[in-house]
């Protein structure tokens, strides 16, 4: 299935296209998208990693203690698991999509064209082309939110410690290891690194563990903590999140 293209133009990547567009999210637009949308679809692209290497200074941190959130990293080999979504109905409803979503993503410098793999199917062939990815340039000098890497217990101390307008930056994280859980497809990274920050915290007992996962998806109308053992308990849900980055 190719993604059908309409609407009033727009260009990425010095391209012209349409306003119709597929908009591919793996941080919290996997879970809370926020903005009206005809179609979500689970699956994933190719050659891109999540990493937390992006400042995050009016959400979830502020200029003074930036929080970290996701952004992605190319590595040959990789794929990166998350959500579609597409937006089509009107020039009018598209144009308000993209706005909404360029103010969300502002720390994004950039918007990247890939090919999406849609869950259960064709691993080989995309199911889309063109798919709208929101990234951003690994270059301190010419991006100034780019923290870059740094040792995991660094990290850790960051995200736990960090707050803004929109909640704790632990929240985030924890939120997003939720979210690829429950779609059946955990990021072993997302999932080491909030353990690193439970430690920081001093959160004993919760979490998803990497040794401890089942074969095969968990039953959509059980409770994580329902599933026979080995089981992957989780935290206590945070508040409830008002916007986010990707």
């Amino acid at each position: 299935m190719k993604n059908r293209i309409f609407g009033r133009l727009d260009i990425v990547q010095g391209r012209l296209y349409t306003m119709v567009f597929w908009v591919f999210g793996y941080g919290s637009l996997v879970w809370n998208p926020g903005f009206e949308y005809d179609e979500k679809v689970i699956g994933f692209i190719k050659d891109y990693r999540r990493v937390f290497d992006l400042a995050c200074i009016d959400h979830r941190g502020t200029p003074e203690h930036p929080a970290r959130t996701c952004a992605l990293e190319q590595k040959e080999g990789a794929i990166c698991w998350g959500a579609a979504y597409c937006v089509r109905g009107g020039p009018e409803k598209e144009k308000l999509a993209m706005q909404y979503l360029e103010r969300r993503e502002c720390e994004y410098d950039q918007k990247t064209l890939v090919n999406f793999y849609k869950e259960g199917g064709d691993s080989i062939h995309p199911a889309l082309t063109g798919i709208i990815v929101f990234t951003s340039t690994p270059d301190k000098e010419s991006n100034k939110y780019y923290l870059g890497p740094a040792p995991l217990e660094d990290m850790a101390s960051q995200i736990a410690t960090a707050h803004g307008p929109c909640g704790n930056n632990r929240d985030y994280l924890f939120l997003l290891e939720k979210a690829m859980y429950d779609i059946g497809h955990d990021d072993d990274m997302v999932i080491e690194l909030a353990n690193e920050v439970r430690k920081v915290l001093g959160i004993v007992g919760t979490g998803i563990s990497k040794e401890k996962k089942l074969v095969g998806p968990i039953p959509r109308h059980l409770h994580p903590t329902q599933v026979p053992i080995p089981a992957r308990p989780l935290h206590p849900m945070p508040e409830p999140i008002v916007m986010d980055s990707l």
